[in-house]
Formats: C-alpha cells, sequence, structure tokens
C-alpha cells in the first residue's frame, strides 16, 4: 500500500480545469487505488483561498476523494521543513541570488511527504525535487512548461 501525499496544484487544477485536470483526475485515481491520500495542513489552508472555493465546498471535496487532511505536523516535519528551507536559503545566497524566493510551506509540505507518505503528487516536481532528494514525486517531471521554479 502507497500513501500519497498531495500538493494543493493538484487540487486547484481540477477545481479550475486547467488543461491538465483530465491528467490530474487520472493520476489521483490511480493514486487512490495504490492506497490512502493525505494532504498537510497546510495545504488544507491554501484550498480555502483557491478561487471559489469556500469551507463546505472544501471539506465536501476532502471528504468525497477520501483526502485526508495531517493538521498535527510532529517535530520531524517541521525539523526536515527547517533543515530543507535552510539549505535552499543557503545556495541562494551561495549563487549570488539573494534572499530566499520560495516560501516555507513548500518545505512543509515537502516535509510532510517525507515523514507522512510514500509520495507527493504535484505539478512542480522541480520544485521539491531539488530540496528532497529522497522524495519519490509524481508526476516525474513539470507538467507546466510554462513555470519555473521559484
Amino acid at each position: 500500500m502507497t500513501r500519497t501525499a498531495i500538493d494543493s496544484n493538484v487540487i486547484v487544477a481540477l477545481w479550475s480545469r486547467e488543461p491538465m485536470a483530465t491528467r490530474m483526475a487520472q493520476l489521483l485515481r490511480a493514486a487512490r487505488a495504490a492506497g490512502p491520500l493525505a494532504v498537510a495542513a497546510p495545504v488544507w489552508a491554501e484550498l480555502h483561498a483557491a478561487p471559489g472555493a469556500t469551507p463546505e465546498f472544501v471539506a465536501r471535496f476532502l471528504a468525497d476523494t477520501e483526502i485526508a487532511v495531517d493538521f498535527h505536523l510532529d517535530e520531524p516535519v517541521w525539523r526536515h521543513a527547517a533543515q530543507a528551507f535552510a539549505a535552499y536559503a543557503d545556495r541562494r545566497r551561495a549563487s549570488g541570488g539573494g534572499h530566499p524566493q520560495r516560501l516555507l510551506v513548500d518545505f512543509v509540505v515537502g516535509a510532510h511527504a517525507v515523514k507522512r507518505a510514500d509520495r507527493l503528487l504535484t505539478l512542480d516536481p522541480d520544485r521539491y525535487r531539488s530540496a528532497f532528494a529522497d522524495l519519490r514525486i509524481e508526476p516525474s517531471r513539470d507538467l507546466h512548461p510554462d513555470r519555473r521554479a521559484r
């Protein structure tokens, strides 16, 4: 059984009917067939800010799709997120890129997937791959060719 963590961009793509929504629906169905689905609490919070989302809509969607919310992120998740965020900030400064531009939430989502799941389903695999080499990421390549890692 494989537990899959889900990034908010996958769910928002479904809701907004982006061009890759059909592909995301297929990936979600396959992930559900392989085992349980989960989102970290920060993803749950981000979903509430999606266009047209209401607390009732979010709750109904998560229940209907059997996606659990991990509200309690324990110390190992936070420590892993802190280490990955600090390493990213060091790399950015060393490259002359200045202050970090990525948000801590990305690192919490990645650390949650490392510590509480077997893989992460995201539209931005490159973003997570650079910070979490030990994380299995689906799909293996970026489905948004126009996006650039922040």
